[in-house]
C-alpha cells in the first residue's frame, strides 16, 4: 500500500466515527426530512420556544444513534440565532450513569451546567445560600475542603461538578448523595430559579430568552422499581412537575420505549410537546427499496468521503460495485450510527480500495452478533410477528425490543396527506438463524 492510499484509508476510517455528533453547520450534514416523515426540529421544537409567552418543557426521542444529538446541536444554533441563550449538555458524558439514574441526578446536572454557563450573567446568592443551608453535608459528599462562609462562585461550580461526578462514577456515594438532596429538591429548584431569573436580566446583548437542552437521557436503561413501574416512570411521570419547574424553556430527551407504553398519554398531557426522530426509510412497508431513502444514506457516505477524495466514485472507487454499496446501506436499516459502524468496520478490513464484498460481509456479520446475544429465546417469535405485521403491541417485550434497537420506527405521509408510522425488525436481525426459523413457523 502506498503512503497516499494508507493516509486516505485512515482519513476515511475516522470520517465514519459512529460516536461523534456533527456540530451545527458541519459540511457533512445531510437534511433527511423528506425520508423521515418531514420532521424539522427547528420548527417542531424551536418555533414553540420562540412563540410561547410562558416557559415550555418539551420531550425529544428516537432510537439511540439515530442522529438526535446532531439535530439538537442544529437546534441550539438556530435558537441562538433567534436570540435565545442556550445551555446544552450531554448528561451521559459526565453527569449520570445510564445504568442507574434518578431524577435528583438530572436536577444536579442542570444546576451545575446553568451555574457554569451563566456565571458571568447572574450575581444571585440564592444557590450559595442553599448550599450553606445544607451545612457541611454537601462539601463532605463532594469531598471538598472549603469554608462555606467564604465559598466563591468557582467553588460553587466545583462543588456541584464533584457531586455529579460522584453520582456518575462512585456507586458507594451515589445513593448517599441522593438521600441527602432528595428531601430538598423543591428548595433547590426555587434557589436555581432565583439564579436563573437574575441571569435572564443580564444575558448578553441580543438574547431575550433562555433555554436548556438536556441530551442523552434516552440512554437511561429501564429498571423495574415496583409492580408495573420502572425508573422511566419515576423520572418523567412522577417527577414531571419538577422537570417542568425550571424558569426557562427546557428540552429533555427520553427513551423511545416510553412513547409506546400506557404512559404515552400522560406524557402528551403533562408536557408541551413530544417529538420522535424516526429512521431514514430505506425500504417500504412491503419490503421494496425506497429509492429516496437509499439515496440519502448514499449521500451521508458521499459527504464524508468527499472531504478527502471529492472525485472518488462510491460505486466503483469506494466499493467494488453498486450492489455492495446498496447492501451496506440497506443493512443499516436507515439507522445513522449503524451505517457509520458498518462503514468503519468495512474500511478496517480493507487494505486497498475499493472495499470488497468480503469486507462488507465481515462488517455485517460483526454488527449482527450483538443482536444475536441481545434477543432472548422467547423474543424471536415476537420479532417474526412484527416483521409480518409492521406493528408493535403495547407490551413490555415490544418496548424492550424498541429500546434495544431490535425494532426500528419509520414514518411517511400517505396519499391523503396523513402521517403513517410503521415498525420493522432491524435488517441485521433478519439474517440470524433463530429469526429465520421463527419466521418460517408463522408462514403457511
Amino acid at each position: 500500500m502506498t503512503q497516499e492510499s494508507e493516509k486516505l484509508l485512515t482519513n476515511l476510517y475516522n470520517a465514519f466515527d459512529p460516536f461523534y455528533p456533527l456540530p451545527a453547520g458541519d459540511p457533512q450534514y445531510v437534511d433527511c426530512r423528506e425520508v423521515r416523515g418531514d420532521g424539522n426540529i427547528t420548527v417542531d421544537l424551536g418555533t414553540k420556544i420562540q412563540l410561547s409567552q410562558r416557559m415550555t418543557c418539551q420531550l425529544y426521542t428516537g432510537h439511540r444513534g439515530a442522529g438526535k444529538s446532531t439535530e439538537l446541536l442544529r437546534l441550539e444554533q438556530h435558537l441562538q440565532n433567534k436570540g435565545c441563550f442556550v445551555v446544552y449538555f450531554a448528561a451521559e458524558e459526565e453527569d449520570i450513569d445510564p445504568e442507574d439514574t434518578e431524577y435528583t441526578d438530572i436536577l444536579l446536572a442542570c444546576t451545575k451546567h446553568l451555574l457554569k454557563k451563566l456565571s458571568s450573567n447572574s450575581k444571585s446568592p440564592a444557590l450559595l445560600n442553599w448550599v450553606k443551608s445544607r451545612g457541611g453535608e454537601l462539601k463532605e459528599l463532594a469531598q471538598m475542603d472549603v469554608a462555606l462562609d467564604s465559598i466563591s462562585l468557582e467553588s460553587q461550580i466545583t462543588l456541584f461538578a464533584k457531586l455529579t461526578a460522584n453520582i456518575r462514577a462512585v456507586p458507594s456515594l451515589r445513593q448517599e448523595i441522593r438521600q441527602k438532596i432528595n428531601p430538598h429538591t423543591t428548595t433547590l429548584i426555587a434557589a436555581l430559579n432565583e439564579y436563573i431569573a437574575d441571569a435572564k436580566q443580564h444575558l448578553p446583548r441580543g438574547y431575550t430568552q433562555l433555554a436548556v437542552i438536556v441530551d442523552n437521557l434516552d440512554r437511561i436503561v429501564p429498571l423495574i422499581v415496583a409492580e408495573g413501574r420502572n425508573n422511566h416512570d419515576e423520572i418523567f411521570i412522577d417527577r414531571c412537575g419538577q422537570l417542568k419547574g425550571l424558569d426557562c424553556h427546557v428540552i429533555y430527551t427520553l427513551p423511545i420505549s416510553m412513547m409506546y407504553s400506557n404512559r404515552a398519554n400522560e406524557l402528551a398531557s403533562n408536557y408541551d410537546n413530544t417529538e420522535i426522530l424516526p429512521m431514514i426509510m430505506v425500504q417500504t412497508p412491503d419490503g421494496n427499496i425506497h429509492e429516496p431513502g437509499l439515496n440519502k444514506i448514499k449521500e451521508l457516505i458521499r459527504k464524508r468521503v468527499s472531504l478527502f477524495s471529492p472525485n472518488l466514485s462510491l460505486e466503483t472507487g469506494l466499493f467494488e460495485n453498486q450492489e455492495i454499496l446498496n447492501q451496506i446501506c440497506l443493512m443499516s436499516g436507515g439507522h445513522v450510527r449503524n451505517m457509520l459502524q458498518l462503514m468503519e468496520e468495512a474500511i478496517q478490513r480493507t487494505e486497498k480500495l475499493p472495499i470488497s464484498a468480503t469486507a462488507v460481509q465481515r462488517a455485517i456479520t460483526k454488527a449482527r452478533d450483538p443482536f444475536r446475544r441481545t434477543v432472548d429465546d422467547g423474543e424471536w417469535q415476537i420479532l417474526a410477528k412484527i416483521s409480518c405485521s409492521k406493528e408493535i403491541k403495547n407490551e413490555e417485550e415490544c418496548r424492550k425490543l424498541l429500546f434495544n434497537r431490535c425494532v426500528l420506527e419509520y414514518r411517511y405521509f400517505d396519499e391523503a396527506g396523513e402521517i403513517q408510522y410503521w415498525h420493522d425488525v432491524h435488517p441485521l436481525i433478519k439474517g440470524i438463524k433463530q429469526f429465520k426459523d421463527s419466521l418460517a413457523q408463522l408462514q403457511p
